[in-house]
């Protein structure tokens, strides 16, 4: 029913910038929160930003805070994750999650919705 597809990932030197998307065919964009996650290689899945359905409600991981920025268009139902300053650190797969409601989550449990990921690297 929710179906998520990432794009935008790639390498990337320190410092840089890259924007990664997420698109959902569902009819209840709208209606539903979103959220970005990412997976180090031999590490957990962890949060990184999450915004309500209208964009009124953002909460940033803080480390990623000042460089990363989530957004949303519920026009043509894309989310996307603005990526400034980029840090070796940030190497991962970034995931979307969705859940069919407004409530903020920052747990991955809470998001019944994922994208297969896509893979962000970077290099110094």
């Amino acid at each position: 029913q929710v179906e998520l597809v990432e794009s935008g990932g790639g390498s990337v030197q320190a410092g840089n910038s890259l924007t990664l998307s997420c698109t959902t065919s569902d009819r209840i964009f709208r209606n539903i929160v979103m959220a970005w996650f990412r997976q180090a290689p031999g590490k957990e899945r962890e949060f990184v930003a999450v915004i309500s359905r209208l964009s009124r409600t953002i909460v940033v991981d803080d480390s990623v805070k000042g460089r990363f920025t989530i957004s949303r268009r519920n026009d043509d139902q894309r989310l996307f994750l603005h990526m400034t300053n980029l840090k070796s650190e940030d190497t991962a797969t970034y995931f979307c999650a969705a859940a069919k409601d407004n409530q903020v989550r920052t747990t991955a449990q809470g998001f019944p919705y994922w994208g297969r990921g896509t893979q962000v690297t970077v290099f110094s």
